[in-house]
């Protein structure tokens, strides 16, 4: 890449602050030699590690590295044989284990609940320090102070008593009434690390021993007296054997690290690694950032936008930045921005670059996610003002050596920035050379971003398939830019209006208004035109955008209605098995009272009665079990009705996206067909006989929700299939239809046609109702078994235009897991499929989308 152009982008600060988020001076040294990769495979890696470190900083989770001091330069060292490291050297190595410790938890801890996989992976490579941390620890306390070894702490206690008496014998002469005249002070003082005595001058001879120095007045001598000589000697001699005796500590225990050196040099580039990836994923929270997609480059025929870019915000301007849109459409190369001088058109050319060297880089960008930027080789810029005096280049001149050099160089992965292309020159001829060097990079594919005030190349941007134009707004209220980029419209210079601000005369602004020509007053209305267009166009979109979430809002109510139908379904079977399980016991108890009582004796009339009384008071107690039951049921049946009402207002809002006269001449069409079909299948149709069977049509409770007839359970009380639920409904609260043929519940199989005009046949024996399901459950099932099922609901969710559902599989053996995984795999009019998130099944759940 090149250097100059990344400067101009701002690249290396950024680089340097993200880098300042490092717990490591190694990790900072590293991150600041960063620049853009064009790897895509090494790009993805950073990022991957970025996205879970993001996650993780996001959550409630401690923090997982700590910093630990340098230890590069100290490896070498503890590879020499014969070496020895200091206590200091030691010390840094301890910090890096516990360093390497607690990432190598937090990241297992949280690996389950945060899906920190490739963290978890990246980890694992960290090898074992379990052994040098016990022979280091062993020396050291957790604050790098020697421990009190056996082996020093009778030398410590020889130091220590040799102290005791040089200051008893120093406190003999301080204390000494016939040396006080002698004296210049009572304290001892300290030379060369020895104690020795104030004496003055004129009294010398009164203490016998060693002048160590003497004042710059020359009035007091400092004096060792001779038997504090032997004391301190002897305090010298044991010092020294103490450090003699650390040193040998230090050097047997660096020769036990030395085989160990290599886990230290395995284990640092992987600490570095985390620490880097970690520091970018920081200076991401701090900027609420979000790592893009990598797409590849445009080629002709793609259908996606190359470079979208949601909600872009600057990251050197702060809370001031405001957020802009850049979309590139399918096939387009060239971005020509235009409008007002200071409206943020350089700014925004900046941007997307930037953009794209952070996220090559592996870190996050300022923006919204969704947004996803195409991986360049290289970059050229031509920016600002390149006059140099030194070089004799003039403005234009730089500006064409700049151009000329991106031009020779650029190839399909090229990025080129050309700002205010065509300045600094004749404006006729500047728009010349400017409309030739663009078809020289069309036909070189480069990707192009460029600004200017050429009404010229605002033509060609219209007029060449390659080019889509964008334009800062200006706020015509306050006569100020309002640095939103709209895309698709040109912008005005609006030169006049910057010059009025700026402080030029009103006077000169009006002549000059007067010198501007008609037919480019005309030009400012058309743009004008376009710029009211664009700014509707974008309401409507963000109305449907508004919209669309909104339906997705109200299909997870439905799904959750669901859920909560089925629990309650549950619910009831598991309180009515309770209950009767209660009931039969007290009623088999009484009853077996009761014939013993039988047999006890003859038969009287109280024993009658009291048979009697039992009998009552079981009809009694089934009579009110089945009210209740019935209750259970009808609330049943008016949550399920909420729960269609809630589909059939999805589905009516899914219609209004589609235009107006669209939708007018297809449903009056519709209509009209439907009236027609129903009206010849009305007369056609004989009168059918209505009886309670197997198989019959019937409308449920006061809600009248249609179900089937599947079996009588007992006189009186039928199992009727309800949409996805079957229940026991009493006959008198049913009403007999007559049977629709198109919605049998028992119809043997459904032939659809495909576009290959093959045909498949599916078994419905199985299969509730003839709508899809919004949850398949396949658990228990064989996979043949549950294969038909699955293609089924597939089958249905054709017919009824049903774009989501999901799947229980369950985990076990994950046989059925991966069937269903395989054959969704196959199925051409899947537009994805995931598992569930852990909180909704995880890998028991899967969730599929329809390319509907």
């Amino acid at each position: 890449m090149n250097r100059r152009t990344l400067t101009e982008l701002d690249y290396f600060r950024i680089r340097d602050e993200i880098a300042g988020n490092c717990v490591s001076e190694e990790g900072k040294s590293l991150l600041e030699k960063y620049e853009p990769l064009t790897d895509v495979k090494r790009i993805d890696e950073a990022k991957a590690l970025g996205k879970e470190w993001l996650s993780f900083l996001l959550s409630s989770k401690n923090s997982a590295l700590t910093s630990w001091p340098p230890i590069h330069q100290i490896l070498p060292v503890l590879k020499t044989e014969g070496s020895t490291l200091l206590q200091e050297q030691i010390f840094a190595l301890l910090l890096f284990i516990n360093a390497k410790e607690n990432a190598e938890f937090a990241i297992e801890n949280a690996k389950e609940d945060l899906k920190l996989e490739k963290l978890y992976e990246l980890a694992q490579t960290l090898p074992d320090f379990t052994e040098a941390k016990n022979e280091i620890s062993r020396i050291l306390d957790d604050s790098g102070q020697l421990k009190d070894l056996p082996q020093l702490r009778e030398i410590r206690g020889k130091i220590a008593a040799c102290k005791r008496e040089i200051t008893v014998l120093m406190k003999k002469y301080t204390a000494d009434s016939s040396l006080a005249d002698a004296l210049e002070s009572n304290v001892p003082a300290f030379r060369a690390d020895r104690q020795v005595l104030a004496v003055k001058s004129s009294r010398r001879a009164a203490v016998k021993g060693i002048i160590h120095e003497m004042s710059a007045s020359g009035q007091t001598v400092y004096i060792e007296p001779e038997d504090v000589v032997r004391k301190n000697n002897e305090l010298i001699q044991e010092e020294f054997h103490l450090q003699q005796e650390i040193r040998m500590i230090f050097h047997e225990l660096t020769a036990k690290l030395r085989p160990m050196q290599w886990l230290f040099a395995k284990a640092l580039p992987v600490m570095i690694k985390l620490d880097t990836t970690c520091a970018g994923a920081k200076w991401g929270k701090q900027n609420r950032c979000n790592y893009v997609f990598n797409c590849k480059i445009i080629e002709e025929t793609l259908q996606e936008e190359p470079l979208l870019l949601l909600q872009a915000r600057h990251p050197l301007l702060g809370e001031k930045a405001v957020p802009v849109d850049i979309r590139f459409m399918p096939g387009k190369r060239i971005l020509i921005i235009t409008g007002p001088n200071t409206g943020g058109k350089t700014v925004t050319l900046k941007t997307i670059a930037l953009f794209a060297m952070l996220n090559q880089t592996g870190f996050p960008v300022p923006a919204a996610e969704g947004s996803r930027l195409p991986v360049f080789s290289n970059v050229f810029a031509d920016i600002g003002d390149s006059q140099s005096l030194d070089q004799s280049l003039s403005t234009f001149s730089g500006h064409m050596k700049n151009i000329a050099s991106a031009v020779n160089g650029a190839d399909k992965n090229s990025l080129v920035l050309l700002d205010e292309l065509g300045s600094g020159t004749d404006p006729l001829e500047g728009g010349a050379i400017a409309m030739a060097v663009l078809d020289t990079l069309i036909e070189r594919k480069a990707f192009v971003l460029c600004t200017t005030h050429h009404g010229i190349l605002k033509n060609y941007g219209y007029t060449h398939e390659s080019c889509i134009n964008a334009s800062v707004e200006f706020d015509n209220t306050t006569l100020s830019p309002t640095y939103h980029l709209s895309m698709g419209i040109p912008g005005e210079s609006r030169a006049l209006d910057i010059a009025r601000r700026s402080g030029l005369s009103g006077k000169i602004c009006n002549a000059a208004k007067g010198y501007i020509a008609n037919e480019q007053a005309d030009v400012s209305s058309l743009i004008k035109g376009l710029s009211a267009k664009h700014a509707e166009l974008s309401r409507i979109q963000k109305e449907m955008a508004l919209r669309e979430k909104e339906l997705a809002d109200l299909r997870r109510k439905t799904d959750l209605h669901e859920l909560k139908l089925r629990q309650k379904e549950m619910d009831l079977q598991k309180a009515g098995h309770r209950d009767s399980q209660k009931f039969l016991l007290e009623s088999r108890k009484m009853l077996e009272n009761l014939v013993r009582e039988l047999k006890e004796g003859e038969v009287t009339r109280e024993k009658t009665l009291k048979v009697k009384a039992f009998i009552k008071e079981i009809q009694d107690s089934v009579e009110q079990a089945g009210q209740k039951v019935e209750q259970d049921e009808e609330n049943l049946v008016k949550d399920m009705a909420v729960k269609e009402a809630l589909i059939k207002q999805i589905e009516e809002s899914k219609k209004q996206k589609k235009t107006a006269k669209k939708r007018l001449k297809n449903s009056e069409a519709l209509a009209l067909a439907q009236s027609l079909a129903s009206s010849e299948e009305t007369a056609s149709k004989p009168v059918q006989k209505l009886e309670f069977k197997s198989g019959a049509q019937v409308l449920v409770g006061s809600s009248k929700r249609q179900g089937t007839l599947i079996r009588l359970e007992k006189k009186g009380m039928w199992s009727v299939q309800i949409g996805s639920i079957k229940m026991n409904v009493n006959q008198k609260n049913m009403i007999l239809i007559a049977q629709d043929e198109n919605s049998k519940l028992s119809q043997p199989e459904i032939t659809l046609d495909l576009a290959d005009s093959q045909k498949i046949n599916v078994d419905d024996s199985k299969f509730p109702g003839s709508r899809p399901m919004f949850e398949l459950r396949l658990l228990g099932m064989r996979v043949d078994e549950a294969l038909k099922m699955l293609e089924r609901q597939l089958d249905l969710c054709t017919l009824h235009n049903f774009p989501k559902f999901s799947i229980i599989h369950g985990k076990g053996t994950g046989v059925l897991q991966q069937a269903v995984q395989d054959y969704l795999s196959h199925y051409p009019g899947i537009a994805n499929f995931s598992f569930a998130p852990p909180e909704d099944g995880g890998t028991g759940k899967t969730y599929v989308e329809l390319a509907v």
